[in-house]
């Protein structure tokens, strides 16, 4: 989960990659842009990583890493309750019972066994879908946003996870 958000690339794909699902998984140096849903509102909640059986966090975040000089690294609202991750989520993220703005103030993560207690949801996903390398689009929110609005998010993405609602 290390930051994620504000890498940029001089490599560009072809302005045709956009529609091109094979674009997707295309190698290009930069973060990829994930697309997700969640079951709750979790917008302002600090994003884990746990293991496959969801029993163990093996990933999360130290309280430096959740802001930058733009703010906190809260995903960006796309249409329909999407969300474009900028802290680096995966299939088996949870999320804490704390605020970006909370955990920031903390000096030092908390322990293990405190961040375990902070677990809110282990299984948070509707949907999480990778639509390749940031760097692909000119414009990823409209981009994003366009294929959401069209129903073409999974011609244009892989969908990593779908979840219950």
């Amino acid at each position: 989960m290390m930051g994620v958000s504000a890498c940029h690339s001089t490599k560009q794909m072809p302005k045709s990659a956009p529609n091109d699902p094979q674009a997707a998984t295309a190698n290009v140096s930069g973060p990829p842009a994930l697309v997700y849903k969640t079951r709750a509102d979790y917008d302002k909640l600090v994003p884990v990583i746990m293991n496959d059986t969801k029993t163990v966090i093996v990933s999360y975040p130290h309280p430096n890493d959740v802001k930058n000089s733009q703010g906190y690294l809260l995903p960006v609202q796309l249409k329909k309750g999407y969300l474009l991750d900028k802290k680096g989520i995966g299939k088996n993220v949870a999320f804490l019972n704390i605020t970006y703005e909370e955990y920031a103030k903390l000096s030092e993560p908390p322990s293990m066994e405190q961040l375990e207690k902070l677990v809110l949801d282990k299984d948070p996903l509707v949907e999480l879908c990778d639509c390749g390398n940031i760097t692909r689009f000119t414009d990823p929110v409209s981009q994003i946003n366009e294929f959401i609005q069209d129903r073409t998010l999974s011609d244009h993405c892989k969908t990593v996870k779908k979840g219950k609602k």
